[in-house]
């Protein structure tokens, strides 16, 4: 941590290629293959004071353009040629509490600050995915 940005990576059924979480039992594996995060909320976040930016909450993904509100469980979105589905809000954890003035690691959790939170999402088809690629959101769940 942080994540460094990289020009391409292959997304896989079982994560990023080339990414290791320490703790396998809360990241990674094929439901929390890759995490996305909005560029539109870390610019939030800054401009609240908090010394955040592009991947220094983990994420392998920071996305932008899309409605981070209307995001749910189960909705798919291709991403280059890769197609992932939303399989749950990412918690924070203290791994990234520099990323939060005072260390406060609360502020993107999902229950107290819905729609403030990172995303894990499986791949349903696996792609080497570029920066700059489109995001397109193509089923949103009934959820």
């Amino acid at each position: 941590m942080p994540k460094i940005p990289a020009g391409a990576a292959r997304l896989g059924a079982e994560g990023v290629e080339g990414d290791k979480q320490n703790d396998l039992r809360h990241h990674g594996g094929p439901l929390r293959a890759v995490c996305i995060y909005s560029l539109e909320i870390i610019e939030a976040l800054q401009e609240e004071g908090h010394p955040i930016g592009p991947g220094t909450t983990g994420e392998n993904l920071t996305i932008s353009g899309l409605d981070w509100d209307s995001l749910r469980v189960g909705d798919e979105m291709r991403v280059g040629g890769a197609l992932i589905r939303l399989t749950a809000t990412a918690p924070p954890c203290n791994t990234i509490a520099e990323s939060f003035a005072g260390g406060e690691i609360g502020r993107i959790l999902e229950e107290s600050r819905p729609g403030w939170s990172r995303w894990y999402a499986s791949v349903i088809e696996e792609a080497i995915v570029s920066a700059g690629n489109s995001v397109n959101t193509v089923i949103t769940s009934d959820n």
